[in-house]
């Protein structure tokens, strides 16, 4: 996804300029293009989280509350609380349901469900509350959606690993959480993109719930029966786990597609100055709840907002690998800083129906 390069322009300047930059611009007035300026200074924007678990998750959180602190300093909200649930649907639409007793003007949601949190979402909807869904899918119809394009993170993988191994190979699959929708997109977009190469041969899939731990016993279980594995397709956070797996069973190291977290990039670094070892990295970003919280402080600001708004994912090249992971600290991911003015050009792009721009290593922030 290439970006256009006025876009880039915008991104690069938003990040060196600190990101909470302002248009000048009548409250009532809705912005055609950058950021609204109407009033949201007495506004409140709830985060619900499915689930606070992981690294990556808890990083998610962090980037929102620093975000939601800097914006609360420079008189853009009021306040950003908080709520995770222990990976339950039903936990996490009582917190909802809270929030809209509670009186918020927006709730940004990463879903546990794509199904059953849609009556709550209804209600907080026709209560008058923005809702949007972030990283994740729901079936209800009156929310705005910011997520990344998952088959084209499959895409990405499986053209890697079919040029790599020239169309011919055996492969593992590591999956996410079995029966989230996430996971499902990302697993059909590498079988999609599989199926164009008839000479790549899946011999086993594994969940690994995109942590390093459980992918690690997943793999370790499955290959006393598997035969030689040319390649690991992964959804993040998974690829250290594998390939210490891999090690332990005295095993050679595949190309393990790796997922952006420090552990992966730094074990690819290391293999890499010890022997040539080649990959690429793709996922998601933690920051992307700072889309969310952008998205919907746009929406409250008066900017007309598409229902669906795109999230690049981050791609690693080797050419890159040693800029983003110079300042990544141990247990942090490949995390580019979203700032107000970043949003604002990636809806404009979704207006535009043009991709959105790449975030840069340079912008990274932990």
């Amino acid at each position: 996804m290439k970006a256009d390069p006025i876009y880039a322009v915008l991104w690069r300047f938003a990040a060196c300029m600190g990101g909470l930059l302002m248009i000048a611009a009548s409250p009532a007035h809705a912005a055609d293009s950058g950021i609204a300026g109407g009033p949201t200074a007495s506004h409140s924007i709830a985060f619900s989280n499915s689930y606070a678990g992981s690294d990556f998750r808890k990083v998610m959180v962090r980037n929102w509350q620093e975000i939601a602190a800097q914006a609360q300093k420079e008189g853009l909200i009021r306040e950003a609380p908080v709520v995770s649930a222990n990976n339950s649907a039903s936990e996490q639409a009582a917190h909802i349901q809270d929030l809209i007793v509670k009186g918020v003007d927006a709730i940004v949601i990463l879903a546990a469900s794509d199904t059953a949190l849609d009556g709550v979402i209804r209600d907080a909807c026709n209560a008058g509350i923005v809702v949007v869904v972030m990283a994740s899918l729901v079936t209800e119809g009156c929310v705005y959606t910011v997520d990344y394009n998952w088959s084209a993170m499959g895409r990405i993988e499986i053209d890697y690993i079919a040029k790599r191994l020239k169309g011919n190979g055996t492969l593992l699959e590591i999956r996410g959480i079995a029966g989230d929708a996430t996971d499902k997109n990302i697993s059909d977009g590498i079988r999609q993109a599989a199926s164009e190469y008839p000479g790549l041969k899946f011999a086993k899939t594994v969940y690994g719930n995109w942590t390093g731990a459980v992918a690690r016993k997943e793999v370790a279980l499955a290959l006393p029966s598997l035969p030689g594995i040319d390649a690991v397709a992964t959804q993040g956070g998974d690829g250290y786990g594998a390939a210490m797996a891999f090690k332990a069973a005295g095993r050679p190291l595949p190309i393990i597609v790796m997922g952006n977290r420090q552990d992966e990039l730094a074990l690819w670094k290391q293999e890499r100055d010890a022997n040539g070892y080649e990959t690429v990295s793709v996922s998601a970003s933690p920051s992307v709840s700072q889309v969310g919280f952008w998205v919907a402080q746009q929406v409250l600001a008066g900017k007309q907002v598409p229902k669906f708004v795109e999230v690049p994912l981050v791609r690693i090249d080797a050419k890159d690998l040693d800029a983003w992971l110079a300042d990544m600290p141990v247990g942090g991911a490949a995390n580019p800083f979203y700032s107000q003015a970043s949003v604002a050009a990636m809806i404009d792009a979704a207006i535009n129906h043009t991709a959105p721009p790449a975030p840069l290593p340079e912008v990274m922030k932990q």
